[in-house]
């Protein structure tokens, strides 16, 4: 599938704009949960995506250069966060032990994978992948918890259970394709791996605002 540069640029600034619409959204509502633990600062990596989709953006169409190195950063923050998220959430020590470990992991497999694959002009592909895959056990675990509490009650006005269901969504249909793209490049294209990843980010970003917008103030975490 080819598809001419121009679209694949506009396509990108939709993107941006939905992310920069759930980044407001976020802050509209922020009142809701702006006195839960780490929570709070769910809003911060949401506008810290706009400006790195901004960045990304902008090499694109005024540099022939790659942003490989804003992404590599983008990614340490966002999978370390996540993964921190859930660890303070979830209620079993072991559970909490094993996310904790997936963590660790998944950094050392960063810092390792850099003798491998340049930061600077190269995609770190095995730690995304590793610390996807971390993400998803995490969040089902975090199911399991909810099914088994009293909060599966008011899981439609949680907003932990709309981001979980948002990055699930988002992690469990990308890594599939990254997968392909890494190893197996004659089985799919560039373009056919932006596409899906366009699409997972709406529907993650959807997720998201549905959470803001429905969230009670006040509900168990």
């Amino acid at each position: 599938m080819n598809l001419s540069n121009d679209f694949l640029t506009f396509l990108i600034k939709i993107g941006v704009g939905i992310e920069l619409i759930t980044a407001i959204i976020g802050s509209i509502f922020y009142n809701k949960y702006k006195n839960i633990y780490l929570l709070k600062y769910f809003v911060l990596l949401l506008w810290y995506v706009v400006v790195n989709e901004c960045i990304g953006l902008y090499i694109r169409l005024y540099h022939d250069t790659s942003n490989a190195i804003a992404i590599n950063i983008y990614n340490v923050i966002n999978f370390t966060y996540i993964l921190l998220l859930y660890h303070n959430y979830l209620i079993y020590k072991k559970r909490k032990k094993s996310v904790f470990i997936m963590l660790i992991i998944y950094l050392l497999s960063f810092f390792i994978n850099g003798f491998f694959e340049n930061y600077l002009y190269e995609f770190q592909s095995i730690p995304y992948i590793v610390a996807a895959l971390f993400i998803v056990v995490t969040i089902i675990l975090y199911f399991i918890e909810v099914l088994n509490s009293e909060k599966v009650l008011y899981t439609n006005k949680n907003l932990l259970f709309w981001i979980s269901v948002g990055l699930l969504l988002y992690f469990a249909g990308n890594i599939p394709f990254r997968i392909l793209r890494n190893y197996y490049e004659y089985l799919t294209d560039a373009t056919i791996l932006f596409l899906i990843n366009f699409t997972l980010t709406i529907i993650m970003n959807t997720c998201f605002i549905i959470g803001f917008i429905w969230s009670d103030n006040k509900q168990p975490y």
